[in-house]
């Protein structure tokens, strides 16, 4: 029997930090190579699919947001310099924002990376849960409401957040683990010569 597929969006935006999104990109797709039912896309919140990155680099997406995927990955960037292209900018526009708050009520698992998390709690998903982000921004979160962690991966159940990142390295294995099993994670970190971090499973 085929397995069922499990669709994983990464969200961009220019001033996203490439290495938040290409990071959990790069996991994801070994993963879904070596077998796992993943499609993972990149998708931006409108119908221009390319984007610039935080360093310049030219991303250009699969897919606008559309149908609600199983996961939805948002990276962060540029918030603590409160720029308008990045996480800070997405946030003030709210275009991001609605999108996962769209999200969250198809019962989708949210994840945020580095100061992605940011724009989760703007969309009132983090609230007052446990939840990382990337140092310079804890505050801000902790100002949000939430309970803020120093790990690098935190499991609130549907909501998984990261610190700063490369930490977004350590979320995409622990998705692949959570939805596809500990022997594959392990595999692909070995594959890439990655010592992960692995959190506590949720409470």
């Amino acid at each position: 029997m085929a397995q069922r597929l499990i669709t994983i969006d990464i969200a961009v935006f220019d001033g996203v930090d490439e290495l938040d999104a290409v990071g959990p990109l790069e996991v994801l797709r070994r993963a879904a190579r070596a077998g796992s039912p993943f499609e993972v896309r990149l998708v931006t919140a409108g119908k221009r699919l390319e984007v610039t990155g935080a360093s310049g680099l030219r991303l250009r997406a699969d897919a606008p947001a559309g149908y609600p995927p199983r996961v939805l990955v948002m990276p962060g960037g540029g918030w603590v310099l409160r720029s308008d292209t990045g996480a800070w900018g997405e946030a003030q526009r709210g275009t991001w924002v609605d999108v996962v708050r769209a999200t969250a009520k198809t019962g989708s698992l949210l994840a945020g990376v580095c100061t992605g998390t940011m724009i989760l709690a703007g969309a009132g998903i983090v609230g007052s849960r446990r939840a990382a982000t990337h140092h310079a921004a804890r505050a801000d979160l902790e100002a949000s409401g939430a309970t803020v962690l120093g790990d690098r991966v935190v499991d609130d159940g549907d909501l998984v957040t990261s610190g700063g990142v490369t930490s977004g390295i350590d979320l995409a294995l622990w998705l692949v683990e959570r939805l596809a099993g500990r022997d594959l994670a392990d595999q692909v970190a070995e594959d890439l010569e990655y010592l992960r971090f692995r959190p506590a499973p949720p409470r």
